[in-house]
C-alpha cells in the first residue's frame, strides 16, 4: 500500500466515520443503545461499499452468527483496489450515546493484510502513554513506578500527572494505588480508545491510561499511538471461561505481555475517527441552523501526519435555500 493510496483511502474512510456519526447522533439521549449501534453500523457498511478497495473486517461487531453486518471475516468495499484489514467500531460507547454522556466516537483502524493483532473480544489490562514516556513504562512495574516515569518524562511532579481510568468496580484497588502515588484520577464511564490516544496529544489533560478494557479497543488505540509516537502495553485478562476459550482458539495466552510490536505489525497503518459526543480526543456533532458539523481525526503512520477535519454537511434543501438567498442578495446589490 503506497503512501498515495493510503492518503486516498484515509480521506475516503472519513466519509465512512462521518456517515456513522451522523446516523448515531439521532439517537443521543433516547435510551436505545441497540438502535444507535445499528444506525451507525448500517451507515458505516453502506458507505464502505461505495469505496474502491477490498476490505476484510478482522475485528468488528462480532462473529457472523452474532452480527448481520461488519462481522469478523466480512468482505466489504467494491472489491477493486488495495487489500486492507480493518478493525472497526461503528459506535464506540453505545451506552454514552443512549444516555447522552460524553466520549462517543466512530472508529476505523486499518492497514495491509496481517498488519495488526486480530484480538478476540477479551479484556486487556492496559497502560498507554504519550511519546515522553514511551519505551520506559512497563506493565510489570507498579502503578507508582509508572507514574514516576511519566512524571519524569513530562518534567512535572507526580501530583500533576492525570491518569484516566474506566469507572468500574474492578478498578477500585487501581484507583487507590494511583491516589497513593499522588497522581490525579479522571474517571470515564466508557470509551478508553479516545482516552488512550489522548495521552499522546499535548493539548489533552490526560497523561496516562490504566486499567482493564476491551481487547479490540486496545489494538485500535495501539495503531493510533504508533503513529503518534506513544506506547501501549497490555496483557489479556479473560473474565470468564468463554473468554478463556476465545484466547485458546486464537492461539493466545493470558500470561504474555503484549508490546507495540505484538499489537501493530506494520508501519503502514492508519486511524480514522469522527466524534458523536464531545470527548478527550474529538468534539461531537454540532448543529448550526440545522446543518450538522462533524469533527474527525485522521492519523497516518507512514506519512507521519495528523489531520483534524471539520465538515459542514449541507442538505440539498439547505443548498437550494442558500442559492436563492445569493440570487436575491445579488439582485439587491
Amino acid at each position: 500500500m503506497t503512501p498515495i493510496t493510503n492518503q486516498n483511502l484515509a480521506l475516503e474512510f472519513i466519509r465512512v466515520t462521518e456517515a456513522a456519526a451522523l446516523a448515531a447522533v439521532k439517537w443521543v439521549g433516547k435510551g436505545d443503545a441497540k438502535a444507535a449501534d445499528k444506525a451507525a453500523t448500517d451507515a458505516m457498511r453502506q458507505t464502505f461499499n461505495t469505496i474502491d478497495f477490498k476490505g476484510l473486517v478482522v475485528s468488528g461487531e462480532g462473529k457472523k452468527d452474532e452480527a448481520p453486518q461488519l462481522y469478523e471475516g466480512e468482505i466489504i468495499g467494491t472489491g477493486a483496489g488495495a487489500e486492507i484489514d480493518l478493525a472497526v467500531d461503528p459506535l464506540e460507547c453505545t451506552d454514552s450515546v443512549s444516555n447522552g454522556r460524553p466520549n462517543a466516537i466512530c472508529v476505523i483502524a486499518a492497514g495491509p493484510r496481517k498488519s495488526f493483532l486480530a484480538a478476540p473480544d477479551v479484556y486487556l489490562d492496559k497502560i498507554a502513554v504519550g511519546p515522553e514516556a514511551a519505551g520506559r513504562i512497563d506493565l510489570d512495574k507498579s502503578v507508582a513506578e509508572n507514574i514516576k516515569i511519566v512524571a519524569e518524562g513530562l518534567k512535572k511532579p507526580a501530583s500533576e500527572v492525570t491518569v484516566v481510568v474506566l469507572d468500574r468496580p474492578r478498578h477500585e484497588d487501581l484507583i487507590s494505588q494511583i491516589r497513593s502515588a499522588g497522581a490525579r484520577v479522571r474517571l470515564i464511564t466508557d470509551g478508553d480508545v479516545a482516552a488512550a490516544i489522548a495521552t499522546a496529544r499535548h493539548e489533552s489533560p490526560i497523561d496516562v491510561l490504566l486499567g482493564i478494557g476491551g481487547g479490540v479497543e486496545g489494538v485500535q488505540a495501539a495503531m493510533a499511538l504508533k503513529c503518534l509516537g506513544g506506547e501501549l502495553q497490555a496483557r489479556f485478562k479473560p473474565k470468564n471461561a468463554d473468554q478463556e476459550q476465545k484466547l485458546a482458539a486464537a492461539g493466545l495466552d493470558k500470561l504474555s505481555k503484549l508490546n507495540m510490536s505484538d499489537l501493530v505489525l506494520s508501519d503502514e497503518v492508519m486511524f480514522v475517527a469522527t466524534g458523536v459526543i464531545d470527548g478527550p480526543l474529538l468534539k461531537g456533532i454540532a448543529f448550526d441552523r440545522g446543518a450538522p458539523i462533524s469533527h474527525s481525526i485522521v492519523i497516518e503512520n507512514q506519512t507521519k501526519t495528523i489531520r483534524f477535519i471539520e465538515t459542514r454537511h449541507v442538505s440539498a434543501s439547505m443548498a437550494k435555500a442558500a442559492s436563492k438567498c445569493s440570487r436575491v442578495c445579488a439582485a439587491e446589490i
